[in-house]
């Protein structure tokens, strides 16, 4: 985790201690933008997070995993898909030595875009 509190992604991300993390992080960030394209990027309790009128999703990183975090109720519509992820309220787990689920998480967030958007859910 970062020492200093970051005042954009950019510095979030350089903040971590080896390139390997960096490099996920990156990935992460080039993933939400891609499949959030609308969304702004901002840090709400020191993360990244990509919001319309509300947080659509939010991911971290930490010493040995990141966490990439969704509503309740999106995470819940993927249950079938996460059993091999370890998860929390809202979150996915995603470890610096696995490759990301690339695919499932474009899903998530097109999912997470149209529960807001159709259904009206805020974040948490």
């Amino acid at each position: 985790m970062p020492e200093s509190r970051p005042s954009d992604v950019d510095e979030y991300i350089a903040g971590f201690d080896d390139a390997p993390k960096q490099d996920f992080l990156r990935r992460l960030r080039d993933l939400s933008r891609a499949n959030a394209p609308t969304a702004a990027e901002s840090l709400k309790w020191g993360s990244p997070a990509y919001s319309l009128d509300t947080i659509l999703f939010v991911f971290a990183g930490y010493s040995k995993h990141a966490n990439f975090v969704f509503t309740p109720s999106t995470k819940d519509a993927f249950a079938d898909r996460l059993s091999g992820f370890d998860t929390g309220k809202g979150s996915i787990k995603l470890y610096y030595d696995r490759e990301i689920p690339v695919d499932l998480l474009a899903e998530m967030i097109a999912y997470r875009i149209r529960e807001f958007d159709v259904d009206g859910v805020k974040w948490m």
